[in-house]
């Protein structure tokens, strides 16, 4: 036989209750990024990668207070994107040459 649980979570908290850092240590409450429709965002994943210092070295210091992670990561969804569209580009451009 098991016992129910007796730990309180944020669903047990009055209304408007106060929320407290040990709540979010705890995982009762995750944060989540939300769009600009209001969607929430798929989460990031952790990943460990090595760069350049003088790649660490330029993000940083055009991030300023914002963090240079993001501008990488940000760097990093533009090239997708440089790639797609070339790729886009390439095949209307033959399909042009083979039509004429």
């Amino acid at each position: 036989m098991s016992k129910a649980s007796t730990a309180k979570t944020l669903a047990d908290a009055p209304e408007g209750a106060p929320l407290r850092q040990r709540d979010i240590a705890a995982g009762k409450l995750v944060l989540r990024q939300r769009g600009p429709f209001g969607a929430v965002l798929p989460n990031k994943q952790r990943v460990n990668i090595f760069l350049d210092g003088v790649v660490v070295e330029h993000f940083k210091a055009k991030a300023g207070a914002r963090g240079y992670q993001t501008l990488i990561n940000e760097a990093l969804k533009q090239a997708m994107q440089a790639e797609s569209l070339e790729d886009v580009v390439r095949k209307t451009i033959r399909e042009e040459l083979s039509s004429s």
